[in-house]
């Protein structure tokens, strides 16, 4: 007797989450397909980059290779400066325009260059951001003491050297009303109406410039509402405090939350929508810092349609995915696949504005039971989920446990090749493009002319996915390469077909043959 995956999850799976080792079948072997960096320079992480002028500016080169490291940039404009030792370029552009700037990174083995556009405008998130948020590992839980030891694991466990930059704080940093823990009471506001933090964060300025010495930026959360969907203080009718309050500690990112909002607009139309949107980006728009700003309101209103004409450099396209431990794999194929291709997001996406289908649920996450525990993805499903999220252009934000990456955790976060579809300056989301049953082919069009497909199988068993060039819009022999592996496969004409295990990918990139 056989018995569907789904059924067996959830039998096993509490027996599976406290740790026994019995199984009814064979678990996936957790297998590790991107090859370690080497020890000579390669220049990683997005290739364009955005500032306002007149805004503090903070850009980390990102590189892999042996350590110590020296950094260079030629013609770089007039008010910026490079440490050359950490990679680090600060300052301030006053002057609009687009700077071509090469990159190089040099050690003992030898130098690295790479051409980078700097784009002074009214434009921010060029390309998706990349970070981590604490929401998903610890919940209302997060302290000061979290948000920096998260800060030196993404440097110490080379993911700044990917082009991770942003730490951001979610829900519980403010005060709670009327909780009875003394760690969350106090004042809301001060006498000048700012809001406080509670007292698990001591001295906000002092944790964003601890993020920023170390090369990263520092992002925070709150509510429309009058308080975030966990009870704290939120902005309501102190919006003009919140952001400069937001601006006087130094963050640079802003999750704005629908939450209680709801009892302001029970019955919201479009306008009602969009209206606290409108409102925090022109009060954004006028500060003297750059901070970038992600709508969070579930996909209400077809938010994807006038995210970024309200003001958002992403927005959240369905419900939390990891809104139950549990659930998460089947939102991975509903939220993820089936939300994107049935309302066509790959429309409504691209630099300056993206589709967010929420964070990468990779590694040790919370249970919502107190406690923490790996992934309930399969890592074939884990592999499938970063490859869609690159693929259409969306946010990489991780929210597993950043202080506890295992090996295999690591290699999905750090393939320099996948993630370069993310980050593409091109910023065109990809899409489905062919569907036979539970077989699907997403593809996606880069800069340089040359195409991103993953083979996707959501069957229960291996199957032979293709991909057809008439599917891609290309024709002749083709270059195929493996992201995932990064490794040449040959080069083919008129498709290319590959075995892909039960809900997993094989993930390539095709260049015309010349």
């Amino acid at each position: 007797m056989s018995f569907p995956h789904s059924a067996l999850r959830r039998i096993l799976g509490p027996l599976l989450m406290t740790g026994c080792v019995l199984s009814l079948w064979a678990q996936e072997k957790a297998l590790i397909l991107t090859p370690k960096p080497g020890p000579k320079p390669r220049i990683t992480g997005a290739r364009i980059f955005g500032v306002r002028p007149g805004s503090p500016f903070l850009f980390t080169i990102s590189a892999t290779g042996e350590r110590p490291m020296q950094f260079a940039a030629s013609s770089l404009p007039p008010g910026l400066q490079l440490d050359g030792k950490t990679g680090q370029i600060t300052g301030k552009l006053e002057k609009r325009g687009e700077y071509e700037v090469v990159f190089s990174a040099t050690n003992k083995t030898g130098t690295a260059r790479r051409p980078f556009k700097i784009v002074c405008g009214d434009t921010l998130a060029l390309t998706p951001h990349m970070g981590w948020n604490s929401w998903y590992i610890w919940e209302n839980h997060v302290t000061d003491k979290i948000m920096r030891d998260a800060a030196g694991a993404m440097v110490s466990s080379g993911l700044i050297d990917h082009g991770w930059s942003y730490l951001n704080i979610d829900d519980c940093w403010a005060i709670k009303p009327g909780s009875t823990d003394p760690t969350l009471q106090g004042e809301a506001r001060d006498a000048q109406g700012r809001v406080n933090a509670n007292s698990r964060f001591p001295d906000m300025k002092g944790l964003t410039d601890y993020i920023h010495s170390k090369g990263l930026k520092a992002g925070i959360y709150t509510s429309p509402g009058p308080t975030t969907c966990a009870g704290h203080i939120g902005a309501y009718q102190h919006e003009e405090q919140e952001v400069a309050r937001f601006v006087e500690w130094g963050f640079d990112f802003l999750k704005y939350d629908w939450c209680s909002y709801g009892k302001i607009a029970p019955k919201p139309d479009l306008a009602a929508l969009q209206k606290p949107y409108r409102q925090i980006s022109e009060i954004l728009k006028k500060q003297p810092r750059d901070i970038v700003l992600n709508l969070c309101q579930y996909g209400m209103g077809n938010v994807w349609e006038w995210g970024k004409e309200v003001g958002g450099h992403s927005w959240r396209t369905a419900g939390d995915l990891g809104g139950s431990f549990e659930g998460i794999p089947a939102a991975l194929f509903r939220d993820g696949f089936d939300v994107y291709s049935q309302r066509n997001l790959h429309l409504h996406g691209g630099p300056g504005g993206w589709n967010d289908p929420d964070y990468l649920l990779l590694g040790y996450l919370s249970n919502w039971k107190g406690k923490t525990a790996p992934s309930p993805l399969t890592p074939n499903e884990q592999y499938s989920h970063v490859s869609l999220w690159c693929l259409v252009a969306a946010p990489l934000i991780f929210s597993g446990d950043i202080t506890r990456l295992d090996d295999f955790t690591l290699s999905l976060l750090t393939n320099d090749e996948v993630i370069e579809v993310d980050q593409d300056p091109l910023g065109k989301p990809g899409r489905r493009v062919a569907q036979e049953g539970s077989l699907e082919v997403w593809a996606k069009e880069m800069e340089d002319g040359s195409k991103a497909a993953g083979l996707f199988n959501r069957g229960e068993n291996e199957s032979r996915v293709t991909v057809r060039w008439a599917d891609l819009g290309v024709e002749g022999k083709q270059k195929v390469r493996d992201l995932w592996r990064q490794k040449d496969l040959g080069i083919f004409e008129g498709q290319f077909q590959a075995a892909v295990p039960r809900h997993g990918v094989v993930m390539v990139r095709l260049w015309v043959e010349k």
